[in-house]
């Protein structure tokens, strides 16, 4: 079995492609990033001089040096290309959401199946810091059972995009296709599948034609209940993480320093990458025998992608199980593609 690097190419080079995926294929020796569909502005060289830019998705897929192709176009053609992909016999890293509906997701499982290639899945945010510093105290027992679990992802962004195909009603487009799956993903990764679910999704702002709010509702086994909301008029966002059990309680703001450290330029290998700042810790409070309550700051080990492409890497090279599992992406679909139970479509 081969251990050479992994030929690696991207479908477009926005936001997604420049920050949260090429340098991490370019830092990880297991890669190797030689090609990018530009249709029109050829940008990526002024980062990487020596990539290949291809004018067209065909023209990337018809170049057979390409073993990886990296899918993080917009949602509504997640699709349509990574079934394209995995016909030229590439594997696939999927950007969320991986489909707009759980018969497209068991259709590409198939495909891949067929074809003998990978279909892997980009949730990224199962490595951010704070995330990481939840999964560490749930794992750890320390709250006892667990009661009630909150899960937020809010942002102030009164204004419609910039970018018209996110605001048109089409698959895929709308909070709940756009931040639902880093909050479904987290949480279904902590506590399994959900044995039922309230779903409600709104339009606040002026002239929105897609939601820009939802909350879950999730049940879980022993009585857990878990709501993951998400909003774009939140000026003045909470923890993000909120746990309560019948030990303690532990909250957690959204911390991750990762996308801004991207956005200024650090590398995924700088030293300081993934760390969070001081005052940034979480919060634990847990009861003695006699009832008294002692809260105390918890900090959060560095946040770090790189495992997800690690993961990747294992994965295509040496058959290792990948942590994005097909029944986990099959349950994320399932709540996603339900009717809620209030909103503008109910």
């Amino acid at each position: 079995m081969t251990t050479a690097p992994i030929r690696t190419a991207l479908l477009a080079y926005g936001m997604s492609g420049k920050l949260f995926q090429a340098p991490f294929l370019a830092a990880h020796p297991g890669f190797d990033l030689l090609a990018v569909a530009e249709r029109t502005e050829k940008r990526m060289y002024l980062d990487y001089p020596s990539i290949r830019s291809y004018p067209s998705v065909a023209d990337v897929l018809a170049d057979p040096t390409i073993e990886l192709v990296v899918v993080n176009t917009p949602s509504n053609t997640h699709f349509e290309l990574a079934q394209q992909a995995l016909r030229a016999g590439k594997h696939v890293l999927l950007e969320k959401p991986v489909a707009t509906s759980v018969a497209q997701l068991q259709a590409l499982v198939a495909l891949a199946r067929e074809m003998g290639c990978h279909l892997l899945a980009y949730q990224n945010r199962r490595w951010d810091s704070d995330f990481g510093a939840v999964r560490r105290v749930v794992e750890s027992g320390q709250l006892g059972q667990l009661i009630e679990v909150h899960f937020r992802f809010d942002r102030y962004k009164p204004t419609l995009h910039t970018k018209k195909f996110k605001e048109e009603p089409l698959p895929g487009s709308g909070l709940l296709y756009d931040l639902g799956p880093h909050l479904i993903d987290q949480a279904i990764s902590l506590f399994g599948q959900p044995l039922g679910r309230h779903k409600t999704v709104g339009r606040y702002r002026a002239g929105s034609r897609v939601d820009d709010f939802f909350t879950l509702h999730l049940r879980f086994p022993h009585n857990l209940n878990v709501w993951l909301t998400s909003g774009l008029l939140i000026a003045d966002p909470g923890p993000a993480y909120i746990l309560h059990g019948t030990l303690g309680s532990y909250q957690k703001g959204r911390t991750d320093p990762q996308e801004a450290q991207l956005l200024q330029g650090t590398s995924p290998l700088a030293p300081d990458y993934g760390h969070e700042k001081p005052g940034q810790e979480g919060r634990l409070t847990l009861a003695a025998p006699d009832g008294s309550l002692t809260t105390t700051p918890d900090p959060a080990s560095p946040g770090d992608y790189m495992h997800l492409f690690e993961a990747v890497f294992q994965t295509i090279r040496h058959g290792a199980p990948y942590p994005i599992r097909e029944e986990q992406l099959l349950w994320q679909n399932e709540l996603l593609e339900s009717a809620p139970d209030f909103g503008p479509e109910a």
